[in-house]
Formats: C-alpha cells, structure tokens, sequence
C-alpha cells in the first residue's frame, strides 16, 4: 500500500508566538498523483503552508511526505525529494548562466556534470525556453524567468511539487503550455494560485485557505465562486 504523497495533521505556525498563527490547525492529504490547488486571499497563509512543507518555517503539528515525517533529521532529504517553485523566482535562481541554473539539482544529486547539463537543455526546451540555456541568468524576460526556475525544479522528476504562483507573468499561451506540462506528470501538486482559471483547468481538488485555516475542500470551484461573488 502506497503512502500519500502528502499528509499535514493538525499543522500550525506561528512566526511569533505571542501573534496570531498564520496557519491554525491544518489537516489534508494528497494522492499520489492528485492535483490540487491551494485558493485564498492575500494573507491567508497559502505560501507559509508550502514553505512548512518544505521544512523551510517551523511548525506545530504533524508533516509527511510520501510517509516519510518531516522533522529536522529528515528536511533536507525530504526537500531535496520534492520539488518547490517560489512565487519569486529570483528566490531560487542562483548560477550565472541559465544552463547551470537548471542542472543544479541534478548535480547535487550526484549525475555526472554533461548528463546532468543534457537534461536540464530538454527541460528548458519543453518549457519553451530553450534559447535561453546559454544566457547569463540576468538576461531572461520576467515572463521568462518562471519557466527557468521551473526548469530546475522539474528535472529532477519529483514525486511532489509545490508551486506557488506558478503563472504570474505568464502570457496566455505560456499558461497553455504550463498546463499541458503539468498534466502530463505523474507527480503529485499542490498549486498555491490567485489564477481561478488556470486551477480549473489542471486541478481536481480545491482547498480554500481562510486566516490560515482549511474553509472548504472540494472537487470544482462552484462554491468558491459562490463565495468570493457575494
């Protein structure tokens, strides 16, 4: 029996402690495979929930990934599993040339330099930004440097993705594409998005965030319309 890709127990964090939790007692779990977004309004603790994921802020409560609990012994193999996209991409962008940038994970990892270089060259190329593997990291457009980071967080094909505003500065076709290529993976997501539209079109499972607790967890945003309309 396989373990969920994903399971948050009665999750809370406080970045202090005298201060409203910014997640209050969060509890879900995600197939393997499944597809769900993370929905709420500004402040409603959907980035601090992925970053807790990520072992990046401390947390109350329980975290696993693919049953493997997080805990500090165990976050940065689970980090170096999963595969995280920043809502700032600059956040994560570190080498001077595109190229490097996008095999970084894979060199950690251990493959050699030039298959390691080979497979970041395809991802970008799928991604549609191919023509920028040779160019200093500076270069890329802001609508470019979405698809570079993401580059570097698929190639190492992790079995969860966390992807926070994945489509800010993306043109409609670049979001086209986004979702034809996420769709395509057999990894779990779990997309922290204001992009209704988008999250419909990939999603299958929708999570609202209200003052960082779950509101609502549904299988179409009927609700949620209904919800944000009054």
């Amino acid at each position: 029996m396989s373990h969920p890709a994903l399971e948050l127990g009665d999750v809370t964090v406080r970045y202090h402690h005298e201060d409203r939790p910014i997640l209050a007692g969060v509890s879900f779990a995600l197939a393997p495979g499944e597809r769900a977004a993370l929905l709420g309004l500004n402040g409603s603790g959907k980035t601090t929930l992925l970053s807790a994921v990520a072992g990046l802020v401390a947390h109350e409560g329980e975290i696993r990934v693919a049953g493997d609990r997080l805990d500090h012994r165990t976050a940065g193999r689970i980090r170096d599993g999963l595969g995280f996209l920043f809502n700032v991409p600059e956040d994560q962008l570190l080498f001077p040339r595109v190229l490097d940038d996008a095999a970084f994970g894979l060199v950690r990892r251990g493959l050699p330099p030039v298959a390691a270089l080979e497979r970041a060259r395809r991802a970008l190329g799928v991604l549609g930004v191919e023509a920028l593997a040779e160019a200093p990291l500076h270069h890329p457009s802001p609508g470019q440097k979405p698809r570079v980071a993401l580059a570097g967080t698929l190639v190492t094909e992790p079995a969860l993705l966390l992807l926070d505003e994945p489509t800010a500065g993306l043109d409609p076709p670049g979001k086209r594409a986004l979702s034809a290529l996420l769709g395509r993976l057999d990894a779990a997501v779990l997309l922290a998005t204001h992009d209704l539209e988008f999250a419909a079109g990939l999603c299958t499972r929708f999570l609202l965030l209200e003052a960082g607790r779950i509101a609502l967890d549904a299988q179409d945003l009927s609700e949620l319309r209904r919800r944000w309309d009054e």
